[in-house]
């Protein structure tokens, strides 16, 4: 086991208090140019099984949430197209913020407990399956840590980081990470295949999570590795907080849970080889949520005596058995390409 491993993160080193004021008026901005286009938004059926079978669960944000009866999927209805959300990135404040300030300020505790752990996760998901020395594709590459830490660990010949947001493109080349400026939806290789294609924490935002798996499958060679990461809606701060969480945001579009998106996976072309939920932070964040007074568990006596009066003694127990049991709301999930 690794130190980072070892470590107990806490939010605060991922999201340093004193900027997290600054992140919110962005956000807010953010929000407010988006709505500005609602008249735009349109009405989707289930984004991973495709049934028109939903029940509204909350609005947040002047946004409807539902809830599909099929298979559980929570998605935004009605929602913006990709002809609103592709120029709301380009131009977004918040991810500007982030690129500015929260990624350098936090850069090396998402390192060590997050990007460093996460490269090697792929290395291991690797070893079995005899991919080494091929290309790695990262869709979402953010600040370009991961690639950085999987560059680090030598084991592809070639990393690629696709990355559509003008500035995070910008500061990954400043990184010498080879960058296409595109969504993956636009990409196209010609004759390199890729052999790894991984993406963290970006089909939640998609207009249409089918069309990027279909586009991830045209890029991956056969037999080709998918691994992504997404909020599972059946994760612990998620079920209990519902529109509370923090998880739960106008950029979200779309919260599978691990059976709605491996089915969703498996329509697209790939076999589901691996489902977990290694998350860390899901009993903090409620706890958070309480001690700020966002969140009232005096009628819930089990979930204050594990949060708040035993927090030091269980906490980690707890946070640990959420992992162990796909109920954390940081899920992964490893495909393999059809041949």
């Amino acid at each position: 086991m690794t130190n980072s491993e070892d470590h107990k993160l806490k939010e605060i080193e991922i999201r340093p208090n004193h900027l997290m004021q600054g992140q919110a008026a962005a956000f807010k901005a953010d929000i407010h140019r988006l709505l500005q286009h609602k008249d735009g938004f349109v009405h989707v059926p289930c984004p991973a099984c495709q049934a028109d079978n939903s029940r509204k669960c909350f609005k947040k944000y002047a946004l409807t949430y539902e809830t599909c009866q099929d298979c559980g999927t929570m998605y935004i209805n009605p929602r913006p197209k990709s002809e609103i959300l592709d120029p709301y990135y380009a131009t977004s404040e918040h991810y500007r913020y982030w690129n500015k300030y929260i990624f350098p300020a936090s850069q090396e505790a998402r390192r060590e407990n997050i990007f460093r752990p996460r490269a090697e996760r792929i290395a291991d998901i690797c070893r079995p399956n005899n991919i080494r020395d091929g290309v790695l594709l990262e869709v979402g590459t953010g600040f370009g840590t991961f690639c950085e830490e999987i560059q680090r660990l030598n084991i592809f010949g070639r990393v690629i980081a696709v990355e559509p947001t003008p500035d995070l493109a910008e500061t990954c080349r400043r990184k010498g990470i080879e960058v296409i400026e595109k969504p993956i939806e636009q990409v196209s290789l010609g004759n390199d295949t890729v052999d790894v294609l991984a993406s963290f924490e970006v089909i939640e935002h998609l207009f249409s999570p089918h069309e990027f798996l279909l586009s991830c499958a045209s890029a991956l060679s056969p037999g080709g590795l998918l691994v992504i990461t997404w909020p599972n809606v059946r994760g612990f701060d998620i079920l209990v907080l519902q529109d509370l969480s923090s998880s739960v945001d106008t950029e979200h579009l779309n919260y599978f849970n691990p059976a709605s998106l491996s089915h969703l996976v498996e329509q697209c072309g790939f076999g589901v080889l691996e489902v977990l939920t290694p998350g860390k932070l899901e009993a903090e964040l409620v706890r958070k949520k309480i001690l700020g007074g966002e969140f009232d568990v005096s009628s819930q006596p089990l979930l204050k005596q594990i949060l708040i009066d035993e927090w030091e003694k269980t906490g980690e127990g707890f946070q640990k058995t959420l992992a162990e049991n796909i109920l954390s709301s940081h899920m992964w999930l490893v495909g393999r390409k059809s041949a």
